[in-house]
C-alpha cells in the first residue's frame, strides 16, 4: 500500500486569498492525506478543508487565534505507512534548523513545517526530513506559489515534488 500526500501551509485564507486555488483544492480531492502547517487565520477554511479531505492532520501557526487554537494542537506526530510524521508551523531561523530540529523531533522521520512562505526540503544528519511547502496564496518574496505533493511507502517517503501553483482564470 502506499498513502498518497499533499502538504500546505501559511494558506492565509481569507486575508491573503479569498479562497485556495482550484489546483489546490483538485490536489486535496487526490490525496490519501493532507498535511497543513498553520497560519489558516480564519475557521472555515478548517471546517471545509476536514469535510474535503479524506483525512487531515493540521497544527495552528502564529496567525491563528480562537478558535483554531482550541481545535488545533502546536504540534502533531502521526505514522503513516509506517513513517513517523510530524508537523509544526515554526521551526527557528533557517541557520541552525538542522540541528535544532534534530535535537527537538528525535521521534520522527519526516517533520512538516511552515511560517516562512519558502520551500524548504533537506535531510538533517540523523535522517530527519525536513519539508516546508511554501505557500498556496502568499509568494512573500518567492517567484511562485507553492505546495507539495509525495507518497510514503513501507515506511519510505517518496516522489516528493513541489508544485508551482498556476493562477486560477
Amino acid at each position: 500500500m502506499s498513502t498518497r500526500l499533499l502538504l500546505t501551509a501559511d494558506t492565509h485564507v481569507p486575508k491573503r486569498a479569498r479562497d485556495l486555488p482550484a489546483q489546490l483544492w483538485r490536489a486535496v480531492d487526490e490525496a490519501d492525506l493532507v498535511v497543513h502547517a498553520g497560519d489558516w487565520v480564519d475557521v472555515a477554511l478548517l471546517d471545509e478543508l476536514e469535510a474535503r479531505s479524506r483525512r487531515l492532520v493540521a497544527v495552528w501557526g502564529n496567525n491563528d487565534h480562537g478558535e483554531l487554537r482550541e481545535r488545533l494542537p502546536e504540534v502533531a506526530r502521526i505514522e503513516v505507512e509506517g513513517l513517523r510524521l510530524g508537523v509544526v508551523h515554526e521551526t527557528g531561523a533557517a541557520k541552525g534548523r538542522e540541528e535544532r530540529c534534530s535535537s527537538l523531533y528525535p521521534d520522527l522521520d519526516l517533520l512538516v513545517f511552515g511560517h516562512s512562505h519558502i520551500p524548504w526540503d533537506t535531510t538533517t544528519g540523523t535522517g530527519l526530513r525536513l519539508l516546508n511547502p511554501g505557500s498556496p496564496t502568499d509568494r512573500r518574496r518567492q517567484p511562485h506559489c507553492t505546495y507539495l505533493t509525495a507518497v510514503v511507502a513501507d515506511g519510505r517517503l517518496a516522489d516528493v515534488e513541489l508544485h508551482r501553483v498556476v493562477r486560477d482564470r
